[in-house]
């Protein structure tokens, strides 16, 4: 009954998310805290680091990502580390996008799991170029410690920055 309980919640959390940020467009989503901080899932902490495989030298697979999306330096969206898969939805080539709120350097933001990767060990996401920047404006860090990423129900959340 607990478990009844819980999910009826979590699913009138994720309706009123739905209702109150689907009229934004994704380049003016702010979300409000309050629905963001009551979302479900666990989170976890770890490393973040960017990746971008149109950058010359990099080790990534290429410009397609696992969902069969084209990687795009210019939305909010993340590799999660491969054996985190399963906790973030699947991530599965032409499925509906999974997406998970990151938090880091005193922001949130949320992303959209497009992507997964094996990523180096402490690492557990890898944010695309526009997300990094949000964390790290001059990309200078390269690997953000400490950052928590949360798995985000449901999957018509608009990516963007948390207000």
């Amino acid at each position: 009954m607990l478990f009844g309980s819980s999910a009826a919640i979590c699913g009138a959390l994720v309706a009123l998310a739905i209702s109150g940020t689907a009229a934004r467009s994704e380049n003016a989503a702010v979300h409000s805290s309050a629905v963001v901080n009551a979302a479900c899932g666990d989170a976890i902490v770890g490393a973040a680091s960017m990746y971008n495989p149109f950058k010359p030298g990099r080790e990534e697979g290429g410009p397609s990502t696992a969902s069969g999306e084209r990687y795009d330096l210019s939305v909010w969206a993340a590799a999660i580390k491969t054996s985190l898969r399963r906790k973030f939805g699947g991530v599965q080539f032409g499925a509906r996008p999974k997406y998970a709120l990151v938090e880091a350097v005193g922001k949130k933001v949320i992303v959209k799991i497009n992507d997964v990767g094996p990523l180096r060990p402490g690492r557990i996401i890898d944010l695309n170029e526009r997300t990094m920047r949000y964390f790290d404006p001059s990309l200078e860090l390269g690997v953000i410690s400490g950052v928590k990423v949360s798995p985000l129900a449901g999957d018509y959340w608009i990516p963007g920055p948390v207000g």
